[in-house]
């Protein structure tokens, strides 16, 4: 069977054959280049994340070994995170990178504060009482502390212990002794609560009682009550200014009378008469009566006898 199918001419496919040939040298010779290049941006950009690598690596153990502890605070040194006993004084440290790390513990005195604690008091008053309570981690206890608390301290001993303390000491008054007796009621909550939290390394500087709240018929029965004893004082005041007064004018009826009885006494005739010489100007009358008598001719004077 002969063939039909026209036939391509030789010289047309050979050069075919060439500019294939030559498109795929040059495909290979763009794709060697490209490739070249890559091979060197990819070897400068690894060395360049090396180098950052590295560096990172050296920033991370400098902020690992080094550290400030501030001022008010104390380092506990851990290791792989247990205490090792040491402790850090403010200012800078060196620790082991990776391997110790330091936790600060609060060593300021610090302040507590809670409202309307519900207590009774003796004579089983309601009373809601607002306390104040300054206290400090012990600085020679911090391990201590930090191992059995870690930073809930406030939560697990002292918020309770204030609670209890409250609701003893007040009922070891009456609701009236609360108010005029405040001075007493915070020294035994002091001592109370000293007494409960110390042996956990708190340290009570001062505690304060901010607030007694009372019942609303005790607060009246309280400002009743002294409502009258204010009107009772007034008036046994007003009593006592009366009953000075009146003493002070007995004080001076009696001073006179008694000037009086003391001058009367010294009225005698001749005490009368020397009075008399005295306020006397010297002159005799002018006009006198017949067969009156001349006037001071009868004292004697000078122990003389007068001339008859």
């Amino acid at each position: 069977m002969q063939d039909t199918s026209p036939r391509r001419p030789e010289h047309v496919g050979a050069e075919a054959e060439l500019k294939c040939d030559f498109r795929t040298a040059v495909n290979h010779q763009w794709k060697t280049a490209t490739s070249t290049a890559g091979d060197r941006g990819d070897a400068m950009t690894t060395r360049q994340i090396g180098w950052m690598i590295a560096a990172g690596v050296v920033l991370v153990f400098l902020f690992e070994m080094f550290g400030t502890v501030p001022a008010g605070y104390r380092g506990v040194v851990l290791q792989f995170g247990a205490p090792t006993g040491q402790v850090k004084q403010p200012g800078l440290y060196v620790v082991t990178p990776f391997v110790q790390h330091v936790a600060k513990v609060n060593v300021q005195i610090q302040a507590y504060q809670t409202q309307a604690i519900e207590s009774a008091s003796a004579d089983l008053q309601d009373v809601h009482t607002g306390v104040t309570v300054n206290f400090q981690v012990d600085p020679g206890r911090v391990v201590q502390v930090y191992s059995n608390f870690r930073d809930e301290i406030v939560d697990r001993i002292l918020r309770p212990n204030v609670q209890e303390t409250v609701k003893a000491a007040t009922a070891k008054f009456t609701a009236e002794q609360l108010i005029t007796q405040r001075a007493a009621v915070k020294q035994l909550a002091d001592t109370i609560l000293a007494e409960r939290v110390e042996p956990f390394g708190l340290h009570v500087e001062a505690t304060s009682i901010t607030q007694f709240e009372f019942s609303p018929s005790f607060t009246q029965a309280i400002e009743a009550k002294v409502t009258a004893e204010q009107n009772a004082l007034r008036e046994k005041n007003r009593l006592l200014q009366v009953e000075y007064e009146a003493k002070q004018k007995v004080a001076a009826a009696e001073g006179e009378a008694q000037a009086l009885a003391l001058r009367r006494a010294q009225l005698n005739p001749a005490i009368l008469q020397l009075e008399a010489i005295q306020k006397w100007d010297g002159k005799l009358p002018q006009i006198m009566s017949s067969g009156g008598a001349v006037p001071f001719i009868n004292v004697p004077l000078g122990g003389t006898k007068s001339v008859p």
